[in-house]
């Protein structure tokens, strides 16, 4: 559905005019510059051959990095993360060929071509973005889209065809016995054994059905009466209360098989994960610990009680651990779990709260600034937990899920997450799942970068920390 041939040749032509565009820049701007050893001219602007070479090079690693897969860049983020690897790729891949061919080309006009060439298609991509969104479902070569099915499903589809209509989408409508049945305000045009004469009157390009498992046994004779038509058919399973995370079609020699259930972490996307918290909570613990030290003194100042704070949490795949934390409450000896408290708000939980009254005067400051969570490091480095991931929650808390909630537990639980740096305590506990599952099956190394990132904005305006 979202393989529009026209939008990828536009896309793969505008790059190659850009990487001509570049070059002539290079050439132009290199003899400009008042930094760099003096080049004859002749050096500087480069000939056919590297021309050429440059637009197969940029052309095929483009293509083999998927920069291109419509499927797979929806969301602008990941399509500049592709655009940003497959460049820096490229460019290894041309300066090396120059190293060994056309020696003479001078090494700083290759980093301006680079860099000129990076920014140019950033700009492309976000001008190209910003002209689909505003005619994506006017022009000429639209999908028309009608899907059958107005319950939980068929909503769910609708929203994303709505959603993707820059690609060329066009929700026409859906079919339902229902009469009243509509979606996000898109009639309802007729009953289901109606599809065919719907998909002629209508001139639809593509039916998706969308209809839970009891009224599978209606599609036979409508996707038979839409054989002989000129439209696209797809069907969405309705497995979503069995698939955990990912779902993928697959083929055992002649039979067709639907995965409902894999690792969210393939073998070397956990090694790179587990490398990276390695590296970077080492710095980390070591980074902290003069601050852990004065952190330790004043705890001890301000009330009685240990400095360390430790509690049992579920971990990944439901393993019980114990995550250490600055102890920011009044101590009390008698209850095994003094930091334990919570709210019911519309009839669910929700951890930690403004007006906790068992919080001392130096506690109140390590949360607002999060400091209480430093010694998580050490959960960290003995892989207890992640830097990113879903928050390790606590076991009676995790007794209360619901069976699709816990699909959280999938990955190695985090020091911070995608729910932290989209509202953190100000959402109530009960609705981080749904941004939890967005990290799971969004999960790049990229994005826990981000999440890093963003954590040090949210923490600095002490957003949501109590």
């Amino acid at each position: 559905m979202f393989r529009r041939v026209s939008i990828r040749v536009v896309l793969l032509v505008g790059d190659l005019v850009i990487v001509a565009l570049a070059l002539l820049i290079s050439s132009w701007l290199r003899p400009q510059l008042s930094f760099g050893r003096p080049l004859p001219i002749e050096n500087v602007w480069l000939g056919w051959p590297i021309y050429l070479m440059t637009f197969v090079v940029w052309g095929s690693v483009f293509l083999l990095m998927d920069v291109y897969n419509l499927q797979k860049n929806l969301q602008i983020v990941d399509e500049l993360q592709r655009v940003i690897a497959a460049h820096l790729a490229a460019s290894l891949a041309i300066a090396g060929f120059l190293y060994f061919s056309y020696r003479d080309t001078s090494r700083l006009q290759v980093v301006i071509f680079a860099l000129t060439a990076l920014l140019l298609m950033v700009a492309y991509r976000l001008l190209f973005r910003l002209f689909l969104r505003s005619f994506g479902d006017k022009r000429y070569g639209t999908r028309r889209v009608v899907v059958v099915g107005a319950g939980k499903i068929g909503h769910n589809v609708a929203e994303m065809v709505i959603k993707n209509r820059w690609t060329g989408l066009r929700l026409i409508g859906v079919i339902d016995d229902n009469p009243n049945a509509t979606a996000f305000g898109y009639p309802n045009l007729g009953a289901i054994q109606q599809t065919v004469e719907i998909v002629q009157n209508h001139d639809i390009n593509e039916v998706i059905f969308a209809l839970p498992r009891h009224a599978h046994i209606k599609l036979a004779n409508v996707v038979v009466g839409l054989q002989h038509l000129k439209v696209n058919v797809r069907v969405v399973p309705d497995f979503f209360d069995l698939v955990f995370l990912r779902s993928a079609v697959e083929d055992l020699g002649d039979i067709h098989m639907v995965t409902l259930r894999e690792p969210a972490l393939d073998p070397l996307q956990r090694a790179i994960k587990r490398g990276f918290d390695l590296v970077v909570g080492s710095f980390g613990f070591i980074f902290s610990l003069p601050f852990m030290g004065l952190i330790a003194i004043a705890i001890k100042l301000d009330s009685s009680g240990p400095i360390i704070f430790s509690q049992l949490r579920v971990g990944e795949n439901g393993r019980l651990f114990r995550i250490l934390k600055f102890r920011s409450m009044v101590h009390d000896p008698d209850v095994i779990d003094d930091e334990i408290s919570y709210k019911i708000i519309d009839g669910q939980p929700l951890h930690k709260f403004y007006d906790d009254p068992r919080v001392t005067k130096f506690g109140r400051f390590l949360r607002k600034t999060s400091l209480d969570e430093l010694p998580q490091f050490i959960n960290i480095l003995k892989g207890d937990m992640s830097l990113v991931g879903p928050r390790p929650e606590l076991p009676w808390l995790v007794d209360k899920y619901e069976p699709w909630q816990r699909k959280r537990f999938e990955v190695p639980q985090g020091l911070t997450g995608w729910w932290q740096v989209n509202g953190r305590a100000d959402k109530p506990m009960h609705l981080n799942t749904a941004d939890d599952l967005y990290y799971i099956k969004n999960y790049s190394i990229w994005l826990d970068i981000q999440i890093l990132w963003r954590t040090v904005r949210a923490v600095i305006e002490r957003r949501g920390s109590y």
